[in-house]
């Protein structure tokens, strides 16, 4: 049986996704699409899915008979009420991060899904399908030991004018914030922000380089550089230092030229460039699991800790150098 999916969004990331279905993945085709801007949607189905029904209404795609399952991929403000919809039609979906804007919203979400009585919804954290965060995650569950302590560090050529310092750590940490839990099997305590000498390519909204501090449950103190106009490329970086050694991400494979007396590799410049395998399998993950009509992967309950985790980040940048308690609720049987 072939997966009939909604998308509801069709700028960037919503057409990349609508591709993928449509030219990379078996097992599902785009029947549907929605944008606030219909022409925006129309142009993907000119692009991608012909055969696809445009709606002027997200609700009335997840309502739709003919969608088995949604892609949320709007506008952050968007997602909340979406996922909500999608979870009372009981169909599958997707939604990229952020699960919602608010603590409260995601929490609502994860009130829903609990009455429901079974998983509906996978967020779009596409890092835990990375194959290098999976070596990674292999070498510390099975040889370094206990981890200690993790170094890290995210990093962007530039960004626009409307990027401003929360969004260093809502657009940015966010995936840190989430891989960082399923590498070390561990939760947040606390966080703790500060700010080095600012970078003169950094615009007037924006604190940048910014540091993050941040403790687990374990013990585990990591430390993660922020630096979003660095300029030299998109570079994310991991070392966890165990009792027994230490482990560092691979970096994405590149070809090492010798030329001009020099050698070098060449980096990366965009985001989606150096996750784009990890988006195929993450999209065929959620396939396979709403085929079956459930979800799998990153849950609402991944979402909703990222969101209060990262609103103590939020904190901590405010308060600067003080350290900001993390509390997190007791977690439904459902996430088990």
């Amino acid at each position: 049986m072939t997966l009939k999916i909604g998308v509801i969004g069709t700028g960037m990331i919503g057409r990349d996704h609508t591709r993928r279905i449509q030219q990379v993945l078996a097992g599902a085709e785009v029947v549907a699409l929605s944008d606030y801007n219909p022409d925006a949607a129309r142009a993907v189905q000119a692009d991608l899915a012909p055969a696809a029904k445009v709606y002027e209404r997200g609700e009335d795609l997840i309502a739709a008979p003919d969608v088995d399952a949604v892609l949320i991929c709007s506008t952050g403000a968007t997602h909340e009420a979406y996922v909500l919809a999608a979870i009372a039609a009981g169909k599958p979906c997707f939604c990229e991060k952020p699960l919602a804007t608010t603590a409260e919203g995601a929490k609502r979400i994860v009130d829903a899904e609990v009455a429901h009585g079974a998983r509906l919804v996978q967020v779009g954290f596409m890092r835990r399908y990375d194959a290098g965060y999976w070596m990674l995650k292999d070498v510390v569950d099975s040889q370094i030991g206990a981890p200690l302590m993790v170094h890290a560090a995210h990093r962007n050529p530039a960004v626009p004018e409307q990027y401003v310092t929360p969004m260093a750590i809502h657009d940015t940490l966010i995936h840190e914030i989430d891989v960082f839990r399923w590498l070390l099997d561990d939760d947040y305590v606390s966080a703790q922000v500060v700010f080095p000498r600012k970078s003169r390519h950094a615009h007037g909204g924006v604190a940048d380089p910014q540091i993050v501090l941040l403790e687990t449950k374990k013990g585990i103190r990591i430390d993660v550089e922020i630096f979003v106009n660095c300029r030299y490329g998109y570079d994310i970086q991991c070392q966890v230092v165990g009792e027994e050694g230490l482990a560092n991400l691979p970096e994405p494979m590149a070809i090492t030229l010798r030329k001009d007396a020099r050698l070098q590799n060449a980096i990366l410049t965009d985001w989606k460039d150096r996750f784009v395998d990890s988006y195929d399998v993450e999209l065929a993950d959620f396939v396979q699991a709403a085929a079956r009509g459930t979800a799998s992967g990153p849950s609402s309950w991944d979402g909703y800790v990222a969101a209060i985790s990262s609103d103590a980040c939020v904190e901590a940048q405010e308060k600067t150098g003080q350290i900001i308690p993390i509390t997190l609720p007791d977690r439904p049987a459902l996430y088990d």
